[in-house]
């Protein structure tokens, strides 16, 4: 727990008081490789930080699995939509590796919210940065080669070639896997 405490200050300076009453509201969860921590059809209820490990968020499509993100240690996690909204989510997120994950439900991070305004400026600047990453995927997307992908995925995400199956880095990209195949023997 120590290990988030020190990520969310890293955001954000939280007092002693605010990081301890954090701390009474979050619960250790550990997950197999390949176990869900949420399917579609599900609400999702809490907010979590993934302490180690490695996961990936995909929708399911006429029948195939279409990933669009991937998590790893010292990232937030949550299905955003769902949670935000509070109706059922429409992705999947699906466990790479074992991992450990800190969950706190939104219920009590509300609640912390109301008594400490600064856990409510941290988790906005976490959700400001969730935004602006989706965003500049979202433009890279529309205005680059595959080539340019994969070469931005090697340059600024190396790991993700290092932990992640290629087919569902192919799919992140937004390629067939021969395409990405390709790809890799040029570079």
């Amino acid at each position: 727990m120590e290990q988030l405490i020190q990520h969310l200050k890293s955001y954000y300076p939280l007092s002693d008081e605010a990081s301890k009453a954090l701390s009474n509201c979050l619960e250790k969860k550990c997950f197999a490789k390949n176990d869900y921590l949420i399917k579609a059809g599900r609400i999702c209820r809490y907010f979590y930080f993934m302490e180690r490990g490695a996961l990936r968020g995909f929708y399911n499509l006429n029948g195939k699995e279409i990933t669009h993100w991937f998590g790893f240690e010292n990232t937030f996690i949550t299905s955003f939509h769902s949670y935000i909204t509070e109706q059922p989510s429409v992705e999947n997120i699906q466990f790479m590796e074992g991992s450990i994950m800190w969950a706190i439900s939104k219920k009590d991070l509300t609640g912390l919210f109301d008594r400490y305004h600064e856990l409510e400026r941290l988790v906005r600047i976490i959700y400001e940065n969730y935004y602006i990453r989706l965003e500049e995927r979202y433009v890279n997307a529309q205005f680059k080669t595959a080539a340019e992908l994969y070469s931005d995925l090697m340059e600024k995400s190396p790991h993700i070639l290092e932990r992640v199956p290629l087919g569902y880095v192919s799919s992140y990209l937004g390629m067939t896997q021969e395409t990405l195949s390709r790809i890799r023997k040029l570079h």
